[in-house]
């Protein structure tokens, strides 16, 4: 899974010929078709997307493979991804949810919190799910409170303080 981004997920079918409602986890929703072959979380099946218009909560896709409605709505929850190589570079302060999962976390003075086990995201802005030795711990991604993320150490240095008004 390390090669690959999630980059998107079917949440249904649209209409019935058999495209797929599909929402874009990308900064340009329109663009995950440029990442294709997308592939299905366990690697399994592959698809070609051509993307048919613009619709509420998404876009309205072709998905190779997938012909008619009942196969569209087979796939529905099915989350895509597309390999890290056909993935664009990010500026020095932005990340793929990926290269988050599993870093150590540790507090301003140096104290192991756990690791990172999931990012979310809902909507106003993205928490990491740190999982360590007292339970879950839900801290918001933003630069007051992860002041450094180190990939190549493998670490993240959060701190826990109130965050400025």
């Amino acid at each position: 899974m390390s090669d690959l981004i999630c980059v998107g997920a079917i949440s249904g079918a649209f209409g019935v010929q058999g495209e797929v409602r599909l929402k874009s986890f990308t900064s340009d929703p329109r663009a995950i078709a440029s990442y294709a072959p997308l592939f299905t979380e366990d690697g399994t099946r592959s698809f070609d997307v051509t993307i048919t218009r613009p619709v509420a909560n998404g876009l309205a896709a072709h998905l190779s493979g997938i012909a008619t409605k009942e196969e569209a709505d087979a796939m529905k929850g099915t989350r895509l991804y597309a390999e890290r190589a056909r993935m664009p570079d990010l500026p020095d302060d932005e990340f793929y949810h990926a290269d988050l999962i599993g870093l150590l976390v540790l507090d301003t003075g140096g104290v192991e919190l756990g690791r990172v086990h999931a990012v979310h995201d809902h909507g106003a802005g993205d928490i990491l799910e740190v999982t360590g030795p007292k339970g879950e711990t839900l801290i918001p991604f933003t630069r007051h409170a992860v002041p450094t993320v180190d990939l190549t150490a493998g670490r993240v240095i959060v701190d826990l303080s109130e965050e400025p008004e």
